[in-house]
This record gives structure tokens, C-alpha cells and sequence, in this order.
């Protein structure tokens, strides 16, 4: 059955709770309705055509409507279409667990499936510190975190969250966390050693704190959320060679970063880390249903093995926990990155992608340009010269978005940010397209200022 576009829109209005969205500005705008995708594009409802700038939240990486993983999820609901994980097993798990296991930094060799990026950090957090607890350290209790870091809108991923816009009402809520601070260089005090106070600073926190601390956590080489705050050269290894010698675990939230979008199958790779613990979700389906990992050493695992009476057992779980469609699609998501080389053919596009966005620094709105991979955040402000931000009401960012989609694109801002990052399938062609559309996107989007 169809409905016409004023019933859906009056239907929307009346029922439908849009995530990260201020309703009443919102219901006031013109509703776009997709209903189908193609490759790298969406369609609406009257057929318009637009380019899926961003990846439809960061996890479509093949495109809509790959063939290899519809077939996927029609082949296993031949099959079946859910069976618990909780004492008993099926094969698309047990499969991809391996596959994952076998990619992975090194030593990550045990996989605790949920559903999505929050849950998979709810099981890294609560393994962390089950995993002191069970070892009989039990004043390792704390995490520290990064200031603008996200992971997830669960109360635990909230607590090791730093972005006060998203997480601060919900204090009272929170468990107590230590903070250092993200390496944003473009807004630091610090200009002329910006790297080294981040770094330092934290090592100060972790010296400190070490003996009541469980883990440091963060999302290696790009801050996501916080608006795509890349991570200096040689960070990521120095973090993690602070907490080895501490002896504090290391969570990795590559939920954003994983599976191509950095350039390497994990951001991890960079700089040859491999952390106690890995969080991924978004990617691991190609974008198709929901799915999440937490990845664990045989160090971490190995403390909750006991008699049952010894009670080590690690209490959590979903009901979905490794749905047999979701991980049958992620194994499909696999096979493509082998059979298409899809790393291997991320350098060109890459490397493009660079020289497009070199166009856009001399755009009088745009302060900032940060990138890895395929993961870009533009930031746009009031002056250039003293990189003020434009004010919050203008909603800058948004009228970019707007515009960008009476262009056909989709993109999505961060703030006054704007974030492309497209399916990793994108052509060189529509790459220009891409950054073509975002260019004149900002300009009618600042226009007048």
C-alpha cells in the first residue's frame, strides 16, 4: 500500500520523534521522504535524486542496493531469521566471528556481539571493569575519556561522552569520569605545541590515576562527533604506550573510523596499535541492519573464565545479540572488501579527494578543513581572521545542508561543521560532484555575512 506525501507528512508530524532534532523547527520544513537508493544515491518520494554524501549516518560502504548483500539476507532468511546467542550458536556468528578475529590488530581474538554502537561500548566499559573486579584489583574503577569524545547515547557511552551539548543534562545521570583534552588544534590555546600539551596532559592524568583507572578509552586518529578532529602523527601510539606502562586497559571506539574510512581496514592500523579492547558497529553490515562487536584479547577473556559458583561470568547481553540476517550480510561485507580490493583502491579516490577540498580553504566562511581518509569536516565560521563562530540562532550549518540538497546531495552538519563522508564506492566523478555541490552549498548557505 502507498500513501500520498500529505498524509506521510501529516503523519509524521503527529507521531514520528526525529533523533538529534529540535521538533519544532522541524516540522515547519519541508519533509524529505526517501524511498529507495541506488548505488551511491537516495531517492525521495517524488523521485528527486541525491547523493548520499553522508553514508546514511556513517555505515553504508558498498552502496544501496549491492546485489551480493540483498542476496545475503534473502539467503539466510531461507534459513532463519533470528535465534538467541544465549547457550546456543549458529553458523553466520560463529563465521564472522572468526573473519573479524582474523582481520583485527593483533591479539584481538574474542568477539561479543550486539546491535549498535552504544551497546558495543556498554560491553567494552562493562568489561573493562568486570575484567579488574575478577582479577581482584577491584579499585580500578574509573575511565578516562577525551574532551569532546562520543560514544554512543546510552547512560554508560554518555558518561565516557565529552560533548557538552549532547551530554551534559544528563549529568546527575552519570557515572564519574577523568578528562583529557582532544587534540583540536584548530580551537587550542596552546598553538605553537598543541600536540604535546594534549598528550602530556593525559599522560599526567594516567601517572596519577593509574592505579584506580580501568581504561583509557577514545576513537583513534578522527574525533567523529565532535566535529572530525583528527589526531596528530604518533598520538594514538603514545596513548597506548602510556597505558601499558600504567597497566590501565585501552578501549578503541572504532564505530566510525572502521572498516575503510580512514583509509586502512581500521584506524587502529595507523600506528601498528592493537588495544585491549575494540568497539565497531556502522560499517561491519555495509550499512544494511543493525550489528555491533566489541573485540576482546585472550588476557581480558581469560579473567572471566571460573567455576560457575565463582560468579565471573560476564552478565550482558541483547536479544538480538548476533542476529543471523545481520551477521550473514556482515560476512557478505567482508567477502566484498576481499573480492573488490576496496583498501587497496581507497588511495586514488583518497588522494582526490585532498585536491578537491584545497579548492574550498579560500572560501572566505571556511576556517577550517579536516580530513582522513574519507572522512572530511568542514568548518565554517563568521571571520576568518579571528575564527569566530557564527551565531548559534543563524543555524549556519544547517541553511548549508539545505542548500546542499536543492543540489542533491545529502549531508548532515555537526554544529556549523559540515561532514562528508561518502560510501567508500564513490567514484572519482561523483567525488567531484560531491565537493562541487558542498562548495556552492556554502556559499548561498553563508550568504549575506
Amino acid at each position: 500500500m502507498t500513501y500520498d506525501r500529505d498524509t506521510l507528512g501529516r503523519w509524521d508530524r503527529d507521531h514520528l520523534w526525529h533523533p538529534f532534532t529540535q521538533m519544532q523547527g522541524f516540522r515547519e520544513e519541508e519533509l524529505l521522504i526517501i524511498t529507495r537508493g541506488e548505488g551511491v544515491y537516495l531517492y525521495d518520494l517524488e523521485g528527486r535524486r541525491y547523493l548520499d554524501g553522508v553514508s546514511s549516518l556513517w555505515a553504508n560502504l558498498h552502496g544501496h542496493r549491492r546485489p551480493e548483500l540483498d542476496q545475503a539476507v534473502v539467503a539466510q532468511l531461507e534459513q532463519v531469521a533470528h535465534s538467541t546467542l544465549l547457550g546456543l550458536a549458529h553458523p553466520p556468528a560463529i563465521v564472522l566471528a572468526r573473519r573479524l578475529a582474523q582481520i583485527a590488530p593483533s591479539g584481538l581474538t574474542k568477539v561479543f556481539f550486539s546491535d549498535d554502537g552504544s551497546t558495543a561500548v556498554e560491553a567494552a566499559l562493562k568489561l573493562a571493569f568486570q575484567y579488574w573486579h575478577n582479577r581482584g584489583q577491584k579499585d580500578k574503577q574509573r575511565f578516562l575519556k577525551l574532551s569532546e569524545g562520543y560514544h554512543g547515547d546510552t547512560l554508560g557511552s554518555v558518561s565516557v561522552g565529552g560533548i557538552p551539548l549532547f551530554h551534559e543534562i544528563y549529568h546527575p545521570l552519570l557515572f564519574d569520569t577523568l578528562e583529557a583534552p582532544a587534540p583540536y588544534c584548530y580551537r587550542c590555546p596552546h598553538r605553537q605545541d598543541c600536540r604535546e600539551q594534549c598528550l602530556t596532559a593525559l599522560e599526567e592524568q594516567v601517572a596519577v590515576h593509574h592505579r584506580e583507572l580501568a581504561a583509557v578509552i577514545l576513537e583513534p586518529v578522527m574525533q567523529g562527533a565532535a566535529g572530525m578532529i583528527p589526531q596528530p602523527p604518533g598520538y594514538l601510539a603514545k596513548v597506548r604506550e602510556v597505558t601499558r606502562r600504567y597497566g590501565v586497559l585501552l578501549i578503541a571506539d572504532e564505530v566510525a573510523v572502521g572498516f575503510g574510512r580512514t583509509g586502512k581496514m581500521f584506524a587502529c592500523e595507523h600506528e601498528q596499535v592493537s588495544p585491549d579492547l575494540m568497539c565497531l558497529a556502522k560499517g561491519i553490515t555495509g550499512g544494511y541492519l543493525p550489528l555491533a562487536a566489541t573485540l576482546a584479547t585472550d588476557e581480558v577473556y581469560d579473567a572471566f573464565l571460573g567455576e560457575y559458583a565463582e560468579f565471573k561470568t560476564f552478565f550482558h547481553g541483547h536479544t538480538y545479540t548476533g542476529n543471523p540476517l545481520a551477521a550473514a550480510v556482515g560476512l557478505a561485507n567482508l567477502d566484498i572488501f576481499a573480492k573488490d580490493r576496496v583498501i587497496e583502491g581507497l588511495a586514488p579516490k583518497i588522494e582526490r579527494l585532498a585536491e578537491l577540498l584545497s579548492k574550498m580553504a579560500d572560501q572566505p566562511h571556511v576556517g577550517d578543513i579536516r580530513r582522513r581518509g574519507l572522512m572530511v569536516g568542514i568548518e565554517l565560521v563568521r571571520d576568518k581572521m579571528t575564527r569566530e563562530a557564527f551565531p548559534v540562532a543563524r543555524r549556519t550549518g544547517h541553511q548549508v545542508i539545505l542548500e546542499a540538497r536543492k543540489l542533491g546531495a545529502i549531508l548532515r552538519p555537526l554544529g556549523d561543521v559540515i561532514v562528508l563522508m561518502p560510501p567508500l564506492c564513490i567514484t572519482l566523478d561523483e567525488l567531484e560532484t560531491l565537493t562541487q555541490i558542498t562548495y556552492e552549498a556554502i556559499d548561498r548557505g553563508t550568504a549575506g555575512d
